[in-house]
This record gives structure tokens, sequence and C-alpha cells, in this order.
């Protein structure tokens, strides 16, 4: 299983508006060209970031801003605003494994305790690596 691109599209998308805000009105067309997807899956990125208090949106083509500080976002603050996982839990089970199994019956007593741990893992990394951090590497 993958996190959705859903997530990489919103930092690609976040790094182009920090990148280029002082110097172009930055739109869903100018952020679609860049990220090379339809602007309409961009405007329903941002709506979405909107909704987290992330980023600005002027209505028309009044372009986009960041609501608050690069160091002040997180790569975790960005997975939630895009819901990149259902209902919050990165590893999904099949539905019905075989209680009749000694493996079957098992696997969520083997795994869920253990799971949980990396999801945590994972998102405490997320909450340490900021977009101005991601900025910084690319000077």
């Amino acid at each position: 299983m993958q996190i959705s691109s859903r997530f990489t599209i919103a930092v690609h998308v976040l790094l182009c508006i920090e990148t280029f805000k002082n110097d172009y009105k930055v739109t869903s067309d100018f952020l679609a060209s860049s990220v090379n997807v339809n602007p309409v899956v961009i405007r329903r990125l941002l709506q979405q970031l909107k909704k987290a208090g992330i980023v600005t949106v002027m209505r028309g083509t009044g372009g986009t801003d960041t609501a608050k500080p690069a160091d002040e976002i997180t790569l975790l603050d960005i997975y939630h605003a895009v819901e990149c996982v259902e209902n919050g839990e990165l590893f999904h089970f099949h539905e019905n494994p075989n209680p009749l199994c000694p493996v079957g019956k098992n696997i969520h007593a083997l795994l869920d305790v253990r799971l949980k741990k990396i999801q945590q893992a994972m998102e405490l990394e997320m909450k340490s690596v900021t977009v101005q951090d991601i900025m910084n590497d690319s000077s």
C-alpha cells in the first residue's frame, strides 16, 4: 500500500507557493503547470490545505499564499490535511482472515500493535520536518 500522491503533490504545491509568491501570482493553473497535473487536482488540494489553515486562497485568479510561515508547516500537517490514508490508519488489513487458520485467527494480535508503532514513528518524523527545512535543502 502507498500513501496517496496527494501528499507529495501538496508538498510540491507548498514549495512552489513559497518559492514564487513574491514574483508571480500563484494560481492553480500556475501550480498545475509545475506539478504537471490538471488544475482541478490542484484546486481540490488547495481547498483541503485551506480547510486545514495551511494556505489562503483568493477567489477567481487572485492566487494563493501560505497562511503561516514555512517553518511552522510540518509534513505531518500536510499529511493530515490532504487525507492520505483511510480513517487515519496507514495500514489496512484484509477484512476477513480465516478464523480456522492459526495465522488468520491471530494476524491482528500479531501485527496491530507493531503497525501502530510504525505509523507513530513515521508521523513523529514527519512532525519534525517543515516546509522550510525542505526549502533549505534545495538551496
